[in-house]
């Protein structure tokens, strides 16, 4: 099972500045305890001075996440606000028949309401679902 983790990073910030990311080891974490032999893609990991990456770099890397959210199994976003660029790694997975699962309280959001296959308000509801197979039956289960 392939993975890709996407989430807040710059989100509404004016400031070349990030939203905190410890999210990702969370996810990694718990993802990686449910499919130990899967394949956990996290763009910060691989990417840790994006913020400073000039506009060719920038684009080519953006693109290319792009891209991978629409060849991975599972994109599973966490979202505790509006992000543009996690929107459109939704989309792109949406798109492409990918599985979304979205960690975020925005259930009203459009993006999240109708382009995710599960949504979970925080962390706890992730976990419960990892443990009594809901996440399992949404991503492994026939599109739908």
């Amino acid at each position: 099972m392939r993975f890709f983790i996407a989430g807040i990073m710059q989100g509404s910030h004016v400031e070349a500045v990030l939203h905190g990311q410890d999210y990702r080891e969370q996810l990694t974490t718990l993802l990686g305890r449910f499919y130990p032999d899967s394949d956990i893609y996290d763009p910060r990991h691989e990417h840790r001075e994006s913020l400073h990456y000039d506009d060719q770099q920038g684009r080519d890397v953006f693109m290319m996440h792009n891209r991978m959210c629409g060849e991975v199994d599972v994109v599973v976003a966490f979202l505790p606000e509006a992000s543009m660029g996690t929107a459109i790694e939704i989309w792109e997975a949406f798109r492409h028949g990918r599985r979304v699962v979205t960690i975020s309280p925005l259930e009203r959001n459009w993006v999240v309401r109708y382009c995710s296959h599960l949504v979970l308000e925080d962390f706890s509801a992730l976990e419960q679902a990892l443990e009594d197979g809901t996440f399992q039956q949404v991503v492994e289960g026939e599109p739908g």
